[in-house]
């Protein structure tokens, strides 16, 4: 028997609502389906998040939205009002990107203030930030020192990926992310994840969360598995949504 229960599962997946290609119906049907399969949170487009704050109230799904992204390269004051208004619309988990140039050019105060304001910002208001490291475009001296920073400055996750670089969370990292982050900073895989079996084997390394757009066929996979129906999308949509 599998050693894990559907909510297991479903509480690892972030829903990704990321493509700039999504139009808004596609979006509310995506948060449609979080809903209904009740994962850990839907991350969405900056300006749909109220929307998907609002039509998740009431849920244990979480509205999520990304900060600097997908290239980290914004001013930190801009990252900053990012997050502001991320939290200021229901925002409870915030994705935020490193300054990718500043990671590589080894302005290492720069890439410890710009993570920190946003930090600040996240934690102030009671909510969770997970840091992005952007790991294809990395070293592991890099990764190692931005594990550090993040663990100096008690983010909640570290965070392999955007999903739109060159290559997305590998086992290598994973392991490495994990090895060098403290125990109170949890990792997230983004990147490649398509499959239950995917999934499985990236939560055997203690990641807690991950990012994925192929949510159905993962929590179907695994419903399947543990010898449940797969989840009809009937649940109503909320009020004004």
């Amino acid at each position: 028997m599998p050693d894990y229960r559907y909510r297991d599962i479903a509480k690892m997946i972030d829903h990704s609502l990321l493509n700039p290609t999504l139009t808004i119906d596609e979006l509310k049907s995506g948060i449609r389906m979080a809903r209904t399969y009740d994962v850990a949170s839907v991350c969405i487009l900056p300006y749909a998040l109220k929307l998907c704050a609002d039509a998740l109230a009431g849920t244990t799904v979480q509205p999520s939205t990304t900060i600097g992204f997908p290239h980290g390269g914004h001013k930190t004051s801009t990252k900053v009002a990012e997050a502001q208004t991320a939290v200021a619309e229901g925002c409870t988990e915030l994705d935020m990107v490193v300054n990718i140039s500043q990671v590589l050019s080894g302005n290492w105060n720069n890439v410890y203030a710009d993570i920190m304001a946003v930090v600040d910002v996240a934690h102030g208001a009671g909510q969770k930030i997970k840091v992005i490291f952007e790991n294809c475009y990395l070293n592991n001296e890099q990764k190692i020192r931005l594990c550090e920073i993040c663990g100096s400055l008690n983010v909640d996750w570290v965070k392999t990926s955007t999903g739109y670089g060159t290559g997305g969370a590998t086992t290598d990292d994973l392991i490495l992310m994990r090895k060098h982050t403290p125990p109170h900073v949890q990792v997230k895989a983004a990147g490649g994840i398509r499959t239950l079996d995917q999934l499985l084997a990236v939560r055997n390394l203690q990641v807690t969360r991950v990012g994925a757009s192929a949510t159905k066929t993962i929590l179907n996979e695994c419903r399947n598995r543990l010898g449940l129906t797969e989840i009809e999308m009937t649940a109503g949509e909320p009020a004004g949504y």
